[in-house]
């Protein structure tokens, strides 16, 4: 089964960093969409069909915390499982966000490996698959 992935960074390069890793990961992607902040992401959820989301927190117009909540009041949304990549790595935000329903926290820099590891473990997939070695070696 493929999956469909938001991406939700204010930082394009950012967002597309995060596309070739998952892409070099052989991590069977459906679609990417991509989001520049919580308010654009938040539209997307409502005309596309998402199955995880990969997030920062802070970003203009709608910051990551204020996307989650929004998720999370939401019965559409609510299920989906929400990932946070950020530079913010207070244990205080940490456990903030985890309490708002956050599945997994992924600080930046992060190992590659890392998202496809979580993304995998997150959908139920094999550990057996095979990964691209190529990820390995980079570090963001």
């Amino acid at each position: 089964m493929a999956y469909n992935i938001l991406i939700v960074d204010d930082s394009a390069s950012m967002r597309q960093i995060v596309k070739k890793i998952i892409n070099m990961s052989g991590f069977p992607v459906a679609e990417f969409h991509e989001a520049g902040n919580g308010l654009e992401g938040l539209e997307e959820c409502k005309s596309k069909s998402i199955d995880v989301i990969l997030t920062d927190l802070n970003m203009p117009e709608m910051d990551g915390f204020t996307f989650i909540d929004k998720l999370q009041e939401n019965e559409k949304f609510h299920d989906i499982p929400v990932v946070v990549v950020s530079t913010e790595g207070r244990s205080a935000v940490i456990e903030q966000v985890t309490n708002m329903g956050v599945v997994e926290y992924i600080k930046k820099p992060f190992h590659p490996e890392l998202i496809a590891e979580t993304l995998k473990k997150l959908l139920g997939m094999a550990n057996g698959e095979q990964e691209s070695q190529d990820t390995e070696e980079l570090d963001f």
